[in-house]
């Protein structure tokens, strides 16, 4: 390599940035032409084929700060991070509603946004006093998230409204009355 092209390459000024950019641009531009002009040569039989296998993509996420100011990331939807080897993304059919779980003094509220379903195709379980499940399907709509609660609850107290496509859980939490025990002093 010369010593002007290591020139080149370590001063770089903004045009040549959007020249590049402008290429990517016009390489997926040219990739999306041969995608279109593929589903033109395809028969009505075989699109109508091919829609069954897509499914709809859906990912969103929401970014809270917690009181220690430390961020958390909660995503939504069907779109996942494969769990192991390689880094991939799994597309399902279920999606994961957003949710929000607000801790007040006595009881935990969790709003689970649903739309497009009935509320007698809704599914709450608690599989323990620190977990839920939420589950509803409707037509070509399922929803699908499992919630870590962050105190331990009263199963038996929990209520379920479902109105406007908006799922809204109340459950009391546990007391946690405090244990005493006097402990005998002994003389020796």
């Amino acid at each position: 390599m010369s010593d002007e092209e290591r020139y080149r390459r370590r001063r770089r000024d903004i045009f040549d940035l959007f020249n590049d950019l402008f290429k990517e641009l016009q390489e997926e531009m040219e990739e999306f032409e041969k995608q279109i002009s593929r589903y033109l040569r395809l028969s009505p039989e075989e699109l109508r084929g091919m829609e069954r296998l897509n499914k709809p993509i859906l990912y969103g996420f929401r970014i809270e700060i917690g009181p220690d100011g430390v961020p958390r990331i909660y995503e939504f939807g069907n779109v996942r991070r494969a769990e192991r080897g390689r880094p991939s993304i799994v597309v399902s059919e279920e999606r994961e509603p957003l949710t929000d779980i607000y801790e007040e003094d006595d009881k935990i509220r969790i709003v689970a946004e649903m739309p497009g379903v009935d509320e007698n195709k809704i599914k709450v379980e608690a599989i323990d006093d620190r977990r839920i499940v939420v589950e509803a399907s409707n037509h070509d709509r399922k929803y699908r998230k499992e919630i870590d609660l962050p105190a331990e609850v009263d199963i038996e107290s929990a209520e379920a409204l479902y109105k406007n496509g908006v799922l809204e859980i109340k459950i009391r939490k546990k007391r946690e009355g405090k244990k005493t025990k006097v402990i005998q002093v002994k003389k020796e």
